[in-house]
């Protein structure tokens, strides 16, 4: 700095308000400032400036799969917005392991971002609510529970209602016999079944489905896929809790030949590319991600830069019929 003022010709201070921004500069000044810092190719300290300014203009993101086109949307959405408001994105992908996740949070918070956004794997996990319960900076958790002593923002899907109108459409259509592929025990996984239940409670019937639980991956899809459609008497419908899980019964049921609508009726969930491409079409549980990310980073910017509590914001869910529903 004291370079560019020797070149510019100007005081300390005056390269100083120019680089900050400072409204009190004249253009002239401005211009003659940043040829000098042109011309010295200099660039500021950023480690520099985030000690002395208490924050690093960084947010950590922890996700668990970033092959997953549901994380990838989310993190696109959390970075464009962080982005547009003068904040870089460190990404951490913990590879469906959460000692590894609490383990990439440790690291984020050792490099001082200023605040965390996590999709995390396991809601109970003992090493991660530590983690949580240590952090000192606003986190915001995706389409997650965790315990009410730790203070974190949310954004929830409204996974419920949207599986509760799959349930009454697959109903409607006559079914009764559904299996249901679910992956781990958190929130979505949770909240779809509890909307699958709310659907047979609305036709009057017992919820004669069957859940074959497991990991939110394309292998578990495959598996349970299998399991359910090789039971003696086999569901005529099953609905995939997951893009993942959707996947992996699909492998399934082109390995074997089925025709959906036909031999069977069938839906996922989140509107990836598969959808559209496979034939027919699958009908899904669709959900904006992209805004999901969105809305997570301005929660976080609020607690940032408002000092606003921690709050929960829920996004809707929707059913999209396709033809690979038909009656029994």
């Amino acid at each position: 700095m004291r370079e560019v003022a020797e070149r510019a010709g100007v005081a300390m201070s005056s390269v100083s308000r120019v680089l900050s921004g400072h409204p009190d500069v004249s253009p002239a000044m401005s211009e003659k400032v940043m040829r000098a810092v042109e011309e010295l190719d200099y660039q500021p300290d950023i480690l520099a400036q985030s000690l002395r300014r208490r924050e690093t203009l960084s947010v950590g993101v922890v996700v668990g799969d970033i092959s997953n086109p549901l994380m990838a949307e989310i993190a696109t959405g959390v970075e464009s917005t962080l982005h547009t408001n003068g904040y870089s994105m460190l990404l951490t992908n913990s590879l469906g392991d959460p000692l590894l996740e609490a383990a990439h949070i440790a690291l984020l918070s050792q490099r001082r971002v200023d605040g965390l956004v996590i999709s995390v794997l396991d809601e109970t996990h003992p090493a991660l609510l530590a983690k949580l319960h240590e952090l000192e900076i606003p986190v915001v958790l995706l389409d997650r529970n965790a315990p009410p002593e730790i203070p974190v923002s949310r954004v929830l899907s409204d996974h419920r209602s949207g599986m509760k109108a799959a349930g009454l459409h697959l109903l409607g259509l006559g079914h009764r016999l559904i299996g249901l592929i679910s992956g781990a025990a958190v929130r979505p996984a949770l909240e779809r079944r509890f909307g699958l239940e709310d659907a047979f409670a609305a036709f009057g019937l017992p919820p004669t489905y069957t859940a074959d639980e497991g990991v939110f991956s394309v292998e578990h899809g495959a598996a349970a896929m299998r399991r359910l459609l090789d039971r003696p008497e086999p569901p005529t419908a099953i609905i995939a809790g997951g893009n993942q899980l959707m996947l992996g019964a699909l492998r399934v049921v082109s390995e074997r030949g089925l025709t959906l609508g036909r031999d069977l009726s069938f839906v996922g969930c989140d509107d990836v590319a598969v959808t559209d491409l496979f034939q027919p079409p699958v009908a899904v549980l669709r959900r904006d991600n992209n805004a999901m990310g969105r809305t997570a980073a301005d929660l976080l910017l609020a607690r940032l830069r408002d000092d606003a509590p921690p709050s929960d914001v829920l996004l809707p869910t929707e059913f999209v019929a396709r033809p690979s529903c038909a009656p029994p």
